[in-house]
């Protein structure tokens, strides 16, 4: 199955190449807030709707302009791709899924995307547009094929990264009999319904000392000053650090659940909702129920697994995964409890994954919504 991929890398740029990047993270930046207001200046005054060929018309005005002549020193590419970003932006607004377009800010995140047409990619050496040299690299992988877009990217710590998008052909995993329901949380990222516990190994909390102490030093530094900048800078390297070892440690689990096992089933939590809990915020946020879930789903596509979403509202840890019966409350600090039917002892977390479970492969086998005992069920599921 052929499908589109994206690998990233480090490089880093020379002189004139960190040069001409950060005038060109500037315009795309400058270009994508100058159209965003002119589009909602023009709502707000006429109730006219700004599509992408009013946009691109209006960017075509602003280089004219002596005040945004410096437009015209980088590349067109970025700055045309920044407005159909902002269209997609717009319509997932639109339709429901995210909220209104925002301001860039120079302070954040910088990148800017190229297409085929502003670049160059031969014998392994990828050129940008207006570039004298190719990109210093760090391959870490083969590239399965010349990239059709590429977005080159500088972190708050200072790193250049370069992603190229690429298509490859996806190779399905041997079919096997395994399968498996997976119950997250925060003591254990995750545990299994045949009693396999992760553990959480916690990378905020290891890191909690060091982050406090160059977050006091940044406080008591001059707003403006260079000591403040590089302050920041060292505070930014350790979130970099953070989410590094956050990203590794799922990449690796997501991995080893999608390889031995053909049918994997999860519960579709609420996670913006419950972390607005300010006790257990933190540590929502540390575990990343969303990135390993959505890890889960892709994986599973390309491998040829059939990953299954079980229904946020299913009573996975308050019903008896032996005689069906279900509990009217089981408060957080209960981690073991006896049922009062069959008498049998459960661990909250493997009886919630053993539901999960039960509950995946019964929709899987009887379709999308199932109902029984007062109990429904509904799913997604990628195959």
């Amino acid at each position: 199955m052929q499908t589109k991929r994206a690998y990233k890398f480090r490089f880093y740029p020379d002189q004139q190449q960190e040069k001409l990047l950060a005038q060109t993270f500037g315009c795309v930046r400058y270009a994508y807030n100058s159209i965003l207001r002119y589009r909602t200046d023009a709502y707000d005054q006429t109730q006219e709707k700004i599509g992408y060929m009013g946009a691109n018309a209006r960017l075509t005005a602003i280089k004219k302009l002596p005040e945004s002549l410096f437009l015209n020193d980088v590349s067109s590419v970025p700055l045309q791709q920044c407005l159909r970003n902002q269209q997609t932006a717009f319509k997932n607004f639109f339709e429901g899924r995210a909220k209104y377009p925002v301001f860039k800010s120079k302070k954040h995140r910088q990148s800017a995307e190229f297409t085929y047409r502003a670049f160059t990619f031969k014998n392994g050496e990828l050129k940008l547009a207006k570039c004298d040299q190719p990109l210093a690299i760090k391959w870490s992988q083969t590239l399965p094929s010349d990239p059709t877009t590429i977005t080159v990217s500088k972190d708050q710590a200072g790193r250049y990264f370069v992603s190229c998008l690429c298509e490859f052909d996806s190779t399905l995993l041997p079919v096997t009999d395994n399968k498996v329901g997976i119950d997250v949380g925060i003591k254990d990222l995750f545990v299994t319904s045949d009693g396999f516990k992760s553990g959480n190994p916690r990378h905020t909390a290891e890191y909690a000392t060091k982050l406090t102490k160059y977050q006091r030093r940044l406080a008591k530094k001059k707003l403006g000053s260079k000591n403040r900048l590089k302050a920041k800078r060292k505070v930014a390297r350790i979130h970099a650090k953070i989410a590094d070892c956050r990203s590794d440690n799922l990449h690796k689990l997501s991995r080893k659940l999608i390889n031995e096992n053909q049918v994997v089933c999860a519960e579709n939590l609420a996670v913006k909702n419950m972390i607005k809990n300010p006790t257990l915020a933190k540590h929502i946020a540390d575990a990343s129920w969303g990135e390993f879930t959505r890890q889960l789903a892709y994986k599973a596509n390309w491998a040829g697994r059939t990953y299954v979403e079980i229904g946020r509202f299913f009573p996975s840890s308050k019903r008896c995964s032996c005689c069906g019966f279900v509990k009217d409350q089981l408060p957080l600090d209960v981690r073991s409890w006896e049922c009062p039917e069959c008498k049998v002892i459960h661990d909250r977390d493997v009886n919630a994954a053993r539901n999960i479970l039960a509950a995946g492969l019964a929709v899987l086998a009887f379709g999308e919504n199932v109902s029984g005992n007062g109990i429904s069920v509904s799913l997604s599921c990628s195959r």
